[in-house]
């Protein structure tokens, strides 16, 4: 080997440190750079500070947190969706702010007002298209979600030609979106394959008042709940013409529903084997759908009015929590008897329940408690206690791989 090969080779060998840190060579030895820290995302999250417009952000795996970001503005009735590579985090914010944060980082890259009133919204299949739903204007709004630029605000409008508040908005396949107006009675189909121009298809009469909805796992069925009937409005997504038709219809059967004090959610999706778990309006039961035939095939009797019914991961729980005056209470289902089998008290005013990705533990929300609350959900015990000012929403970036989520 020549002096000036062996001379090469010593230099690369001494720069290959500071290559796989990613670090320029120090200007003097008295002052080295400080190399980031690096992470993955996949076992990172947010919890809405409800009452301080911030997040802080946690590490599902050590169960800590790790930072907070502030300046967020009204986040009573927030919502997250996370980019393709789990890195950023969209912000919904209720005074229509919608707030585009880097989770490694630790700060706001982008904001912007896009609403008076906003209740959330949903990310594009591709990562490359965020859309908010809007209470007021009534309609959605579709953003770049790189820069957060407005492309498109499409008006909902009841048959009288007056705004219509949106609900239940999720992604679909193909840059299309999915969504409910409450004041028309409607769910309207958003095809963005031209962002800038989106052409909607709307499904009319599907029933009174939507307040809520979800889309299946494999996207194919579409479930509003509705809040001026009982009953819920489903369309088949794989049909080639898509249409609304009832199922669950009457389901109260005559009884006077109670007094409701908080609307329930349907965005957990509680599915377990061929059923589906969802809470009824105004009753202290939760109903058992079979997928198959999408007919009521049980009841389960709980503690109060559900608010969130959510399923373990591997679909063998279900998990409720509910509104006051039993909102100290989350129930454990046992899907394979379909009976409570647990009733814990977490803490004061439970609003949200998250799941791991894989289901060994759940993250638990108590507002009045200023605490979230960590439990392993085989033996029930509790795991880890963060203290978080007015906890709400909880969401882990494994929801960036999932559709309607």
């Amino acid at each position: 080997m020549t002096p000036m090969k062996r001379r090469n080779l010593l230099s690369l060998a001494a720069s290959a440190p500071l290559l796989a840190s990613g670090c320029a060579a120090p200007s003097s030895p008295a002052s080295p750079p400080q190399a980031p820290t690096l992470q993955g995302t996949g076992d990172l999250g947010v919890v809405v500070e409800r009452a301080q417009g911030a997040l802080t952000l946690v590490n599902t795996s050590r169960r800590a947190a790790m930072g907070r970001v502030t300046g967020l503005g009204d986040l009573s009735h927030a919502s997250v969706v996370f980019s393709r590579d789990a890195r950023y985090a969209y912000v919904f914010g209720r005074d229509g702010g919608l707030t585009r944060v880097d989770i490694l980082a630790g700060r706001i890259t982008h904001r912007v007002m896009q609403a008076g009133n906003s209740i959330g919204g949903a990310i594009s299949a591709d990562g490359s298209l965020v859309v908010a739903q809007n209470y007021t204007p009534g309609g959605i709004k579709v953003f770049d979600a790189a820069t957060l630029e407005l492309l498109a605000d499409v008006p909902a409008l009841t048959p009288g030609g007056e705004r219509s508040r949106v609900v239940g908005l999720a992604d679909l396949p193909q840059r299309r979106f999915i969504y409910s107006l409450f004041d028309a009675g409607a769910i309207c189909i958003a095809d963005c394959a031209d962002p800038r121009q989106p052409r909607i298809a709307t499904l009319p009469d599907i029933g009174k008042q939507p307040y809520d909805a979800l889309v299946s796992p494999n996207g194919r069925h579409y479930i509003a709940g509705l809040f001026g009937e009982d009953g819920l409005a489903m369309v088949d997504l794989w049909d080639p013409a898509p249409r609304a038709r009832r199922i669950m219809k009457g389901y109260g059967r005559g009884q006077q529903p109670l007094p409701v004090y908080k609307m329930p959610h349907l965005r957990g999706w509680a599915i377990a084997g061929r059923h589906a778990y969802l809470p009824a309006v105004g009753r202290h039961e939760v109903l058992v759908v079979d997928t198959d035939t999408w007919a009521e095939v049980g009841r389960i009797p709980v503690a109060g009015q559900p608010v969130f019914v959510m399923a373990r991961p591997d679909g063998r729980q279900v998990w409720v929590n509910f509104s006051v005056p039993d909102y100290d209470r989350v129930q454990v289902i046992d899907t394979p008897s379909q009976r409570v089998a647990e009733t814990l008290r977490p803490g004061k005013a439970v609003l949200h329940m998250e799941f791991t990705p894989r289901g060994e533990s759940v993250w638990i929300s108590c507002r009045d408690d200023n605490r979230v609350q960590v439990y392993d959900t085989h033996t029930l015990q509790a795991q880890a206690s963060l203290p978080v000012d007015a906890p709400s929403g909880i969401f882990f970036t494994a929801r960036a791989q999932r559709m309607g989520f």
